[in-house]
C-alpha cells in the first residue's frame, strides 16, 4: 500500500509500505479518510524522537483519523461494513495493571499509532480493535472525526479539572490542544474561559467560539486581566496547553487560592517549577498523558452541536500532497490551527 513514511530524521517519502495486518474476530478493517497532522508527528519528523520514543527504522506517520468499515470481524457486535468511525489510536494490554485498574492511557506497553516502533495510518487502510474504534454520528464529518483525538486530550483536561459550574478558567496556548480544551472546559460547566497566547489570528479565533476573552500576553498581563475577571481573587482552573517552559513556569501566577492547575503541553525541557508559591494557594496540581473513556463524550457533545471543531480545521491537502502538507505544518502560519490529509 502506498504511504507516508518517515524514512530518517527530516526526510519523508510517498512509497508502496508491505504491512499484513489480519482482522481478528474481534478486529475491524477501516479504510482511512481523514488524518490530521499532530505536533508529535512534526516532533518525529524534525527530530527523530520524543523523550523515550526513538525512530529507528522507517515509520508511517498519523495517528488522529476518520474511515469507513470496510471489513468486520466474526465476534464483532457493535459495527457493520460502511460505518462511518473515528478510532482512538491506543491500544492497551487488556491484562495490564493499568488497564484493570480504568487507567489504560498509562499502560507502558501500549501500542500507540505513529509511536516508534508502531506505524501510523497516513495509508489506505488499517486494522482495529471494535472496542477502540467509534461509529461517527450522522451529523459529524470525516474531517471532524479527525479531530476526535486531539479533543479528546481537552475533554480529558477538564475531567481531571474537577470543574464546578461556573468556574472561570485560564487556557495558556492557543493551538489546537488550547482551543479544544477551552471548549472542553466550557462544555464542562466553566462561564468563562482566558486564552492567553502571543498569536493574535489564533486568539481571534477562539474568542468567536464562545465565552472566551483572549489574552496576548505580549501586550496584556494575563494576571491583570484574571483579577479584572474574577473580582481580584484569581482564575478557579488554569490549563498549562502552550509546552512552553517559561509559560508553564508561571501557572500559579494567575491562579485563585484553592485553585487547580492542569498541566496538558509537554515542555521539550524541564521547567522551574515554584513549589512556593503553589504551597502558598494550595494548588491542587494534575497532568494529563493522552486520555481513557473520553472518546464517546467527546462524540456526544460534537453531535449535538455543544462542541464545534469545524472552525479549527484550517488547511486541507491531498494524500499525494502529503510531504507538502507537513512541511507546511513545521512553519504554520498564525492564521493556521490545524492541517489534514484526505486520502480517501
Amino acid at each position: 500500500m502506498l504511504a507516508l513514511v518517515l524514512e530518517e530524521v527530516d526526510r519523508l517519502t510517498i512509497r508502496d509500505f508491505h504491512l499484513e495486518e489480519i482482522v481478528g474476530p474481534r478486529d475491524v478493517r477501516i479504510a482511512i479518510h481523514t488524518v490530521g497532522i499532530c505536533g508529535s508527528d512534526i516532533h518525529y519528523y524534525k527530530h527523530g524522537r520524543i523523550g523515550p520514543y526513538l525512530v529507528k527504522e522507517p515509520m508511517i506517520l498519523g495517528h488522529e483519523a476518520a474511515g469507513t468499515v470496510i471489513e468486520a470481524g466474526s465476534a464483532v457486535t457493535t459495527l457493520k461494513v460502511g460505518d462511518r468511525v473515528c478510532m482512538e489510536p491506543g491500544i492497551p494490554d487488556p491484562n495490564s495493571r493499568a488497564a484493570r485498574e480504568g487507567k489504560y492511557n498509562l499502560d507502558p506497553n501500549v501500542r500507540f499509532w505513529a509511536t516508534p516502533p508502531i506505524h501510523g495510518v497516513l495509508r489506505p487502510t488499517v486494522v482495529h480493535p471494535e472496542d477502540f474504534t467509534f461509529r461517527l454520528p450522522d451529523n459529524v464529518s470525516f474531517a471532524e472525526g479527525a479531530m476526535v483525538e486531539p479533543l479528546a486530550v481537552g475533554m480529558y483536561a477538564a475531567v481531571k479539572a474537577s470543574i464546578a459550574p461556573g468556574d472561570i478558567a485560564v487556557v495558556i496556548g492557543a493551538g489546537p490542544i488550547g482551543i479544544v480544551t477551552a471548549l472542553s472546559a466550557l462544555a464542562g460547566g466553566c462561564s468563562r474561559v482566558l486564552l492567553a497566547d502571543v498569536q493574535q489570528p489564533k486568539l481571534e479565533l477562539g474568542a468567536t467560539l464562545g465565552p472566551i476573552t483572549a489574552v496576548n500576553t505580549r501586550t496584556e498581563s494575563l494576571v491583570e486581566t484574571a483579577n479584572k475577571a474574577t473580582g481580584g481573587w484569581g482564575a478557579d482552573i488554569v490549563f498549562e496547553c502552550s509546552g512552553n517552559s517559561a509559560a508553564a513556569a508561571k501557572v500559579f501566577e494567575p491562579l485563585r487560592p484553592g485553585g487547580r492547575v492542569v498541566f496538558v503541553g509537554m515542555p521539550s525541557e524541564p521547567i522551574p517549577y515554584d513549589v512556593v508559591a503553589a504551597e502558598i494557594k494550595e494548588a491542587a496540581v494534575e497532568h494529563v498523558f493522552r486520555y481513557a473513556h473520553v472518546y464517546p463524550r467527546a462524540l456526544a457533545l460534537m453531535g449535538s452541536g455543544k462542541i464545534d471543531v469545524k472552525p479549527l480545521i484550517t488547511d486541507t491537502f491531498n494524500f499525494e500532497d502529503s510531504i507538502n502538507a507537513f512541511n507546511f505544518a513545521v512553519s504554520m502560519p498564525p492564521t493556521s490551527v490545524k492541517a489534514q490529509i484526505v486520502i480517501g
